[in-house]
């Protein structure tokens, strides 16, 4: 098997924060305070690395759209985020 061939599950950990910051272009401390907060839960390894799936991935595009185009605070943003899972 070569590596083209792998399948990667949306929810299989893939990424770490430094490299999700410079995709989903926010701060790392943005987010490790949106994991704090419970907005993104990335998976852990160890105590400390998070790791960011492609489906965490789509959520922080949302959580950036909402903060930097209408400028939503990370609490506005949790709840508009749990009540789009209850539609």
């Amino acid at each position: 098997m070569t590596l083209c061939n792998i399948q990667i599950s949306p929810d299989e950990p893939v990424y770490v924060i430094s490299v999700v910051s410079k995709l989903v272009d926010l701060p790392v401390w943005t987010l490790r305070q949106l994991d704090r907060k419970g907005v993104v839960c990335p998976k852990r390894i160890g105590r400390k690395s998070r790791l960011y799936s492609l489906k965490d991935m789509r959520r922080l595009e949302q959580v950036h759209f909402l903060m930097i185009e209408k400028r939503v605070n990370i609490s506005g943003i949790k709840v508009i985020l749990e009540q789009e899972l209850l539609k």
